[in-house]
């Protein structure tokens, strides 16, 4: 089988079941924003030693493939068809809870705001933070025009706030230390203060 098909030369694209639309549908906008998101787990990933990190990232990338299955599946008429959809469920979002608690405990409390950054991988996590976010406002978006399990906007939430707080016990683990945000006196006229 080839990878390409020429089927999406027009703009068009597939979703599970057969129905075609258009690449910019809101629909494929917040599939898209979830493997974006992905991909970027799999470059965190790269960038961390083997472990229980490591290995939880890999089964959220796995659960995020089942965010996509089921975003890219409107509505599916055939019951064997629509059983081979995942869906996400409250226990996944339980899991993540776990995970937040059990980082959470190795860290100091937080104080205020701090500025994504520190390690490579801490640094990387916040971006995927950020990324999750985005794609967490593309399904809520798609859910103001269309029905979307609302599991899937709990586990997007409850994700970025995981890899929040996995940037910040990274960056502990390796030692690097947090840099606050302190907010700045205005400048004055003529523009910033060195």
């Amino acid at each position: 089988m080839k990878i390409y098909t020429r089927t999406g030369d027009s703009g068009q694209t597939g979703l599970f079941g057969g129905e075609r639309v258009s690449k910019a549908d809101p629909r494929v906008e917040a599939y898209g924003a979830v493997d974006e998101l992905n991909t970027l787990l799999g470059l965190v990933r790269a960038k961390l030693p083997a472990g229980a990190l490591s290995d939880l990232l890999a089964d959220v990338q796995g659960r995020l493939f089942e965010v996509g299955a089921e975003l890219a599946t409107p509505r599916v008429e055939d019951p064997k068809l629509a059983a081979r959809v995942p869906r996400v469920s409250a226990s996944s979002v339980q899991a993540l809870e776990g995970w937040i608690d059990r980082l959470e405990a190795d860290l100091p409390p937080l104080r205020g705001f701090v500025l994504p950054g520190g390690t490579e991988a801490g640094a990387l996590l916040h971006v995927a933070r950020a990324v999750c976010r985005r794609a967490e406002r593309r399904v809520v978006a798609l859910a103001e025009r269309a029905a979307v399990n609302p599991e899937i906007l709990r586990y997007l939430n409850r994700l970025g706030d995981l890899l929040f707080v996995a940037a910040r016990w990274v960056n502990l683990a390796a030692g690097t230390p947090e840099a606050p945000w302190r907010a700045r006196a205005p400048a004055a006229e003529g523009g910033p203060t060195p």
